[in-house]
Parts: C-alpha cells; structure tokens; sequence
C-alpha cells in the first residue's frame, strides 16, 4: 500500500484580501508543516509557540502515571518508505512539557495484514495504568465513494509504545467515515468524537460505559468557522472542553455532559487540529499543526527540475489534461486528492525518463468541489489546485 493514500487536509488559516481578513484552507499534509508547542496559564492566552516535531501532524497528548506526558501523532519524515514515514510516533516527557524524548515510531502488535497502517492518533488512559490508542484504519483500502469502510479501532499499551490489537472496531458508521477521532472518560462515560466533513457539518458524537463499544448520540452542531478536528480537554470536573481547528484561530468549547456546548472561545493560537493538557500546577499545554514551511522545492523548480501545470480552462468540466514536465528521469508520483486528504486517482506512479508528458484526468465520477494535484519526484513535490464544476 503507497503511503500516499493515508494523507490528510489540516485545514489551517489564512490570509488577508482588500484590507479584511479572509478564512481560506491550505491544503497543508504531515509532510508540508510541523507541530508546535506552547503553554498557557488559562488556556486562552498562549505564549509564544516553538517547534515540538517537524513533518508531523495529528496530535494527541495526555498526562500519564503523575506528571508524565505522551503525545502521540502522525509522522511524515522524508524519505518516503523510511522507517520514519507515515508513522504513528510517539514522545514522553517528565519535566512539564519542557523536554521530550525523541520520536519513536509505536508498534500495533496483532494487527491484520489486510489492515491499513493505524493514521489520525487518539491517547487515553485507561484503568490498569495503560493507555489506549484509538485510530483510523480499514480493511483493506477503499475504492473512491465507499469511503465508509474506514473506521475507528483500538489498541491497548502498557508502555505507549508497544500496543496490542482489539478487534472489531469501536465506532463503524453506516454511511461514513469516522476519521480524527477524539475519546475521553467524562461523567461517568467514555465519549467520542469525529467530525462529519465540512465545518458547519459538525461532529458525530458517541457514548460509551467501558470504551470499547460506542452507542450514537445526537450530533453535535456547528457553522462554517468551527472545525471539530481536534481533541478533548477535562478542564474541571464539570467542564469538559473541546479544542478545535478555527478560522482563523484555535477555539474551545465547553460542555457539562459531552452533548451540551456553551459557546466559542477564541485563542490566540492560529493553527489546527490541537490537543491541550491541563498540568498539574493548573497551566495548559498545547500541541498543534503549524502553518506549513516554505515551499523549499521551489527554487529546484526554477532550476527546471520539474514543473507541473494544467491544461486550461480551470475550472474544467469532466476532464482536463495535467502535463508534468521532468528535466532528468526519475520515480514519479502524480495522484490527485479530495478535499479531505484521500487519494482519488493516481495518473502515474512509476519511472519517468526526461520530457515532457500529458497526462487525463477523468473527473466524471466525482462531485463538483476543489481537488488537488500532487506531483512528487524524488525529494521535490508540487501541488496544484483543481476546481470541478458539472
């Protein structure tokens, strides 16, 4: 299975256009950006964030045994098919976020073979002392359209690095996929969270007595500037927060009972897809995607390494020619994604001699939206976005 096809969209911030601020979504995957890190005295008001891990994305943190900190999340370290690509890694801390292991790749034991990789991380902790892992996976990959086959599973450690496979999944819904979860015990349950798809979609939510098997709640209701991707904070005993991806800001909501929310709260943080821990001095600790890095293949691009580019007009209709033009033979990966990160055509994944090449892609069993071309040669990459009008 090509590691491309477990990519995700963190939909980040943006920029600004005639003098006010317009929301906008980079299409920002593991690779194009790194996690960060910042405290907070009340989990508003952050400080100033520093790099916690490069090339990663998806993060989930807990405090674990006392005061030490797990934060697991998806990592994206180039070279691809390395040891340190597309992994669930993980990092401990014993000094209150100050310091962190370096990231070690965790191992789901007794997972099927037919299974994809574990992507989209969730900790808790769980009686005994252990943790659970909760992720996204499916049996086998699924075809364009039937995107429901992906589910989330679980996996239960003792050391948070090695897990062990429960079987059957956790949450299966009928219609959907159910990616970026987000579990937590509050009040006496264990809840879940997933979000449906576009922001004003807002989030399944599902109960649970032991964690393991989830009954569907009512949804949870939201509108086009709050995103529920991101993770669940027990601020208080009768306050459970939820942080979220916003435009443009990192947001909470709060909750007496995981099916009630109170309203937003803007931070200052601008990112996406966070999780935050409660220290045990009373301060709160954020881990977060940043914005992505600079597009350092760019000046190769200029070189004449490569250069991708349409056939207009854009938008097309059904079809459009992408040409890719490649001044030295090498492996080319040209696939194009949905909005939501999952690979919908591969146009070539293969040897490429030099030249100049045109290639089809046929849109027709998609629905009108915005895609995006990716090509990747080598250590260079360039996207281009798609817009589909029927």
């Amino acid at each position: 299975m090509s590691p491309v096809r477990q990519r995700r969209i963190c939909l980040l911030l943006a920029c600004a256009a005639g003098g006010f601020a317009l929301p906008c979504r980079l299409l920002c995957q593991p690779w194009t950006a790194p996690l960060m890190i910042a405290n907070s005295n009340d989990g508003i008001t952050f400080d100033a964030p520093v790099v916690f891990q490069d090339s990663s994305g998806v993060p989930s943190a807990v405090r674990w045994r006392g005061d030490t900190l797990v934060c697991v999340f998806q990592w994206c370290r180039q070279p691809v098919g390395s040891p340190t690509w597309d992994r669930v890694a993980v990092k401990f801390s014993s000094d209150n976020g100050a310091s962190w292991t370096l990231p070690q790749p965790i191992v789901v034991h007794d997972l099927p073979p037919s299974y994809q990789r574990p992507f989209d991380p969730t900790l808790a902790v769980i009686p005994g002392d252990s943790l659970r892992i909760y992720f996204s996976s499916s049996d086998g990959m699924p075809p364009p359209g039937e995107d429901s086959l992906i589910n989330t599973y679980s996996a239960i450690s003792a050391d948070g690095v090695n897990f062990f496979f429960e079987p059957d999944p956790r949450v299966d819904h009928p219609t959907n996929r159910v990616i970026d979860p987000a579990v937590i015990h509050f009040g006496g349950l264990w809840h879940y969270l997933s979000p449906v798809g576009a922001p004003q979609s807002g989030a399944y939510h599902y109960i649970s007595q032991e964690g393991t098997h989830f009954s569907m709640a009512p949804n949870i209701g939201s509108d086009a500037q709050h995103n529920w991707t991101g993770n669940y904070l027990v601020n208080a005993s009768d306050e459970l927060r939820f942080y979220g991806t916003g435009f443009p800001f990192v947001w909470f909501n709060s909750s007496p009972n995981g099916g009630e929310w109170t309203g937003y709260t803007n931070s200052n943080i601008r990112g996406g897809d966070p999780t935050v821990v409660k220290q045990a001095n009373g301060t709160h600790l954020i881990i977060f995607v940043g914005m992505r890095y600079l597009p350092v293949s760019e000046p190769l691009v200029q070189r004449g390494n490569f250069r991708l580019h349409l056939n207009y007009p854009n938008p097309f209709n059904a079809s459009t020619i992408i040409a890719y033009d490649l001044s030295r033979a090498g492996h080319i990966s040209l696939c194009v994604f949905d909005p939501l990160g999952r690979q919908v055509a591969v146009l070539k994944d293969g040897f490429s001699e030099a030249g100049r090449y045109r290639l089809n892609f046929d849109g027709s069993d998609l629905a009108s939206g915005i895609y995006f071309a990716r090509l990747d040669a080598g250590a260079l990459s360039q996207t281009t976005k798609l817009m589909l009008l029927k």
